[in-house]
């Protein structure tokens, strides 16, 4: 039950906008350190962990809990610093629980599926908001301008969210150690994930669903992922061109008369899509042609330029946002649900991000303190405009906890990343797919307030969670013993 607990949280706290407001985060921060509590009674083996990774991993987020504790006597606003330390307890009681739950490799080998099914139940009610307005009636935002942010009550983490689902169907479908029912269902849920990331239009989310699905091509060079990623894009993207095309499902214009015939229209074609998906996948897992793309010497080629896409998409918001500083020549995008945005590199990120290297370099080793980037935006901002967070989890804690809390999360994701690689040495077949997901959401936790969004952070600590468990596995496995070679006697001289 516990684990059943742990593996539903991110969906229950979802509907509670996400987790953001102090409520709902309390609630789960009493739940997951319950579950944590039972875990320590019914799981078998040590509590303590013995891989390093592990170690790592819980030492740098107990730490960085620790130092956000101590931060709030300097930090300008206690309230808000309090905020982020409820936050943070919450992260690492499922962080915690995930690795005493996920040591068995058959429950570990369910919280993929399990996820994915929770991110498409999460979208699919904020796309059937659109599709549906008239039995579904999700409030809408002023602030978001028809753009889909219900139920995390923020667009950019709805797509985020979006993509990790779309990418985490994608690998369940192209795996074929799974049940052909659940590689089809998987499929299926692509076109919907595909159209809620669309209707966010998140460029932050589109170019970290583009680097996880570059990482999950790389890890699994197979004819099965490949034709899963294929088919996946496919589907979204005929579903998508249809629906930008339906002004009343994609900017919510138009009479509520329109936009239900609209949306009816958008529902039946996203079913038909789902069932042809569906019926693809499973055919091609059936007479579909298995194993390993015969690469060959493409591989030295084919390989470095996956990586170097997959990299490239990772620093593109980086670039666009230096480039589109304002007073440059390229102006923010337009307000609100328009397709122009994805033609836009225009933000405001550069500005937030230069106030927190001002603020790293006059606080470069215990930082300003907890949440404290609202009160120096307030000092320095060069237009008009009210943030509370940076837009990047790294740049935020370098300014408000200096080169102290900015390894401490450094020791957290290198934790992971070393479980990581040994896990996809070692049994690669259970680590791709987190490995491809956790990619989106470290790529956009990059460009966006993330760490304030519990409705989709948890999906990463929960993946986490089995990574680092599995790691432990791994670590106490008996190693086989090597035998020495047996040698023939020496033959006998002859009498």
């Amino acid at each position: 039950m516990a684990r059943v607990a742990l593996l539903a949280g991110p969906t229950v706290i979802a509907f509670a906008s996400g987790g953001y407001f102090e409520h709902a985060r309390l609630i789960a921060a009493i739940a997951a350190w319950v579950v944590v509590a039972v875990l320590a009674i019914v799981v078998d083996g040590s509590l303590v962990p013995r891989a390093a990774a592990t170690r790592l991993a819980l030492g740098g987020l107990a730490l960085f809990t620790v130092w956000v504790a101590i931060s709030r006597s300097w930090a300008p606003m206690a309230g808000p610093a309090g905020e982020d330390l409820q936050r943070d307890v919450l992260y690492l009681g499922v962080l915690v629980a995930g690795v005493l739950a996920w040591r068995p490799r058959s429950w570990a080998n369910v919280v993929e599926p399990a996820l994915a099914a929770g991110i498409f139940v999460v979208v699919g009610y904020g796309v059937l908001g659109r599709l549906l307005p008239g039995v579904l009636d999700p409030q809408l935002s002023v602030a978001a301008g028809g753009r889909l942010d219900q139920p995390l009550t923020y667009w950019n983490a709805m797509g985020a969210l979006a993509g990790l689902g779309a990418v985490l169907c994608a690998r369940v479908a192209g795996d074929g150690r799974r049940p052909p029912i659940l590689r089809a269902a998987a499929a299926a849920g692509i076109p919907v994930l595909g159209l809620g990331l669309y209707l966010t239009y998140s460029r932050g989310g589109l170019a970290a669903v583009g680097c996880g699905l570059l990482v999950l091509a790389i890890l699994s060079p197979t004819y099965e992922q490949l034709r899963s990623i294929v088919l996946g894009l496919v589907a979204a993207g005929v579903t998508v061109a249809i629906g930008s095309r339906l002004d009343g499902v994609a900017s919510l214009v138009g009479s509520a008369g329109h936009r239900e015939a609209q949306g009816a229209l958008m529902l039946a074609i996203v079913i038909a899509i789902s069932i042809g998906a569906a019926a693809v996948q499973a055919r091609t897992a059936r007479s579909g042609r298995t194993g390993p793309l015969p690469l060959g010497g493409w591989k030295r080629i084919v390989v470095p330029l996956a990586v170097l896409a997959a990299v490239a998409l990772a620093l593109f918001p980086y670039a666009a946002a230096v480039t589109s500083e304002r007073g440059a020549t390229e102006t923010n995008p337009a307000f609100g649900a328009t397709a122009s945005r994805f033609g836009s590199v225009g933000s405001n990120r550069y500005a937030y991000w230069r106030v927190t290297f001002h603020t790293f370099a006059d606080h470069p080793v215990q930082g300003a303190g907890a949440a404290s980037f609202r009160v120096q935006w307030l000092r320095e901002r060069p237009f008009r405009e009210a943030v509370r967070d940076a837009h990047s989890l790294y740049f935020e804690t370098l300014a408000e906890l200096g080169i102290v809390g900015f390894a401490l999360l450094c020791c957290l994701l290198a934790g992971v990343v070393l479980a990581l690689r040994r896990g996809l040495a070692a049994d690669p077949a259970l680590f791709i797919g987190p490995a491809a997901a956790l990619a989106v959401w470290a790529v956009h936790a990059g460009v966006d307030w993330d760490w304030e969004m519990p409705g989709l952070t948890l999906v990463a600590m929960v993946l986490a969670g089995m990574v680092l468990a599995q790691a432990e596995r791994l670590a106490c496995a008996p190693r086989p013993t090597r035998t020495q070679p047996r040698s023939d006697p020496a033959p006998t001289p002859a009498a």
